[in-house]
């Protein structure tokens, strides 16, 4: 949905020189540019917009009476905006959300700078008290550009009509190109409202960000960096590739799976990188970091050339720079965006440019220079290392154990189904024990980890992809913040499967305040609390609401579960003491990963000490 610049060869617009307003215009650029679902709520600002949105829907609906552009109402503004972002992540496509003034626009904060730290594409349209009342604390208005100017990678205040559709367009632009982020466009009522020629085409002159972008693409690698690259590889005996959501963002999942194959290098992922590889490969070594695996975690350790790719050595994988990977002689990078080079930790080698098109570059350079590896026994480790440190729980536990049941329905999923998550221990045990056969199954709040995100992310990804089975695991604390979007599921009668995975209580910060603070559970236990999600969902419209609380029970009503033809919701009593393990403690090295009780370990590490003064959850 990246906006073209038209040439002189490029037909006119069919509907250039009509008069429209202002809102008539937005929607005609967003079916322009390629949208086909907006999510959002309606207020007073916006409203000229949402009018034009129903009367194009009206005057274009297809014969079964299906509308192009259909606008999916949310329960909150918040809700919109991770719908949008559900939407981009599951489809690679620009999502939008449309909001009104003040308080709408103030509620979708949250979701945009979720956006911006995980690099998801999102557009988000608000609308704005006419421009003669700005500034004057009128009725719902907000500072919308100084609020979301530090959370968003661009912001516009439209004030001049006859700029409007090239700024909607140019916003779509920037949101799509180089490092994907959000894009917020504030539009004043009276702009919106303004009646004008139609142009068609334009889009604003960001000469400084355009050549930023071309110099992107023109960055190719040269065949003096290439052999550089080649010879540390070949110099190598143990090397890894530390692959993050850069690469999924890029589209160049499969780019990755050939390199990886041809040279034969094991692969771990970043939580954001999840499906990046097909994580029930061989050369697979699923996630690493805080919560990764104890095999990916020992490859770390092990390796002496670190391949990094599409990632960013954040604090969630490399706590302590100086210590990851401190065997590694040689590290490489490659980004889209050159501030991530050497910023965590230094680099030997880098290429900032197009990843795609890279590493199928260096793909061919290696054939046309007959360039052979032989990692045999590298490979027989990593191998060794999956088998001795294979993931587990305790499976004789007469209680229900959260790895058990996403075992299970991973049984019947193959690797296929779109997971979202919320934010806390269901969202880590989710990333351990499901497969991922593909880029794009995998939808998270990474960077932000924001609790609520997981049932509004599944019903933009299901709007994104109708035919696809969208799981949401949640936690009985993170679905409680955007709860009221079981309806909007319903409403719209999705197919969304959502399991909530109830601890009673903040899972993640209550297995800190065991490990760190004593046990003293400050505001996390949630045990007394009386809420009854499934009269919940069922008062929402869920013909299926089942809790499971036996441990026999769970491969019969997992299968209905997920062969349940509509919207399904399960409540699964888990064990309210399960942990989260391995984990590495925040200001920790891999060396001090904590494995739990049914994990081996290769070091013995039982206490996790006390976090440092700076560490971050």
């Amino acid at each position: 949905m990246t906006p073209r610049a038209q040439t002189a060869e490029t037909p006119p617009h069919p509907l250039a020189g009509k008069r429209m307003t202002g809102a008539e215009m937005i929607v005609q650029v967003l079916v322009d540019v390629g949208v086909k679902t907006i999510f959002g709520y309606s207020g007073g600002a916006i409203l000229p917009t949402y009018d034009a949105v129903f009367r194009y829907n009206d005057e274009h609906r297809d014969a079964d009476g299906t509308a192009p552009i259909p606008l999916i109402v949310p329960a909150n503004e918040q809700g919109a905006g991770f719908m949008a972002s559900g939407y981009a992540r599951a489809s690679g496509r620009v999502g939008v959300c449309m909001v009104t003034s003040g308080p709408g626009a103030t509620n979708t904060v949250t979701p945009v700078r979720d956006s911006m730290a995980d690099s998801v594409p999102i557009v988000v349209l608000c609308g704005q008290v006419p421009t003669g009342v700005i500034g004057t604390d009128a009725f719902q208005e907000a500072p919308v550009s100084a609020i979301m100017g530090s959370v968003a990678k661009h912001v516009f205040l439209v004030t001049n009509p006859d700029r409007l559709e090239a700024t909607i367009r140019t916003a779509f632009e920037i949101a799509a190109t180089g490092r994907p982020g959000p894009v917020v466009i504030d539009i004043p009522k009276d702009v919106q409202n303004w009646v004008g020629e139609f142009q068609g085409t334009g889009l604003l002159p960001i000469d400084a960000y355009r050549q930023r972008v071309d110099a992107l693409v023109a960055s190719e690698i040269s065949p003096t960096a290439a052999k550089s690259f080649f010879d540390m590889l070949r110099e190598s005996r143990r090397p890894l590739i530390y692959a993050g959501g850069g690469v999924v963002n890029a589209n160049a999942s499969e780019a990755l799976r050939r390199f990886s194959e041809r040279f034969q290098i094991p692969v771990t992922t970043t939580l954001m990188g999840i499906g990046a590889f097909d994580t029930t490969e061989p050369l697979s070594l699923q996630m690493l970091g805080m919560h990764g695996t104890p095999a990916a975690n020992y490859a770390v350790e092990d390796c002496d050339f670190l391949i990094a790719v599409g990632s960013r050595f954040d604090d969630r994988v490399a706590a302590v720079p100086d210590k990851f990977a401190p065997r590694a002689k040689k590290i490489a990078h490659f980004d889209v965006d050159p501030c991530e080079i050497g910023k965590v930790k230094a680099v030997d080698w880098h290429n900032v440019g197009v990843l795609e098109r890279d590493l199928r570059q260096l793909i061919a350079w290696a054939d046309r220079h007959k360039i052979t590896t032989d990692f045999g026994p590298w490979l027989k480790e990593i191998a060794g290392l999956k088998s001795t440190y294979a993931m587990n729980y305790d499976r004789q536990s007469t209680l229900i154990q959260p790895n058990y049941v996403l075992e299970e329905i991973n049984r019947h999923t193959k690797g296929e189904a779109i997971i979202t998550t919320g934010v806390g221990q269901h969202q880590m045990w989710s990333a351990q024990y499901f497969d991922f056969r593909q880029p794009r199954l995998w939808l998270t709040s990474g960077s932000m980890g924001t609790m609520g995100f997981g049932l509004p992310a599944a019903i933009g990804a299901q709007f994104a992809h109708p035919e696809k089975l969208v799981i949401d695991i949640d936690g009985d604390a993170s679905i409680r913040m955007n709860l009221g979007e079981l309806e909007t599921v319903t409403t719209y009668q999705l197919p969304i499967k959502v399991v909530v995975l109830n601890n009673f209580g903040d899972g993640m910060v209550k297995q800190w305040q065991k490990l760190y603070y004593q046990g003293r559970l400050s505001a996390t236990d949630k045990s007394l609390h009386r809420k009854d999600f499934v009269k919940a969902a069922q008062a929402d419209g869920f013909d299926y609401a089942v809790r499971l609380d036996k441990k026999t029970d769970v491969p019969r009503v997992i299968r209905e579960f997920i062969q349940f033809k509509g919207p399904a919701f399960l409540e699964v009593l888990i064990d309210t003491e399960a942990c989260v393990y391995p984990m590495v403690g925040p200001g920790m090295a891999y060396d001090q990963m904590i494995t739990g009780d049914f994990i081996p370990s290769r070091t013995a590490v039982k206490d996790p000490g006390a976090p440092s003064d700076n560490s971050m959850f």
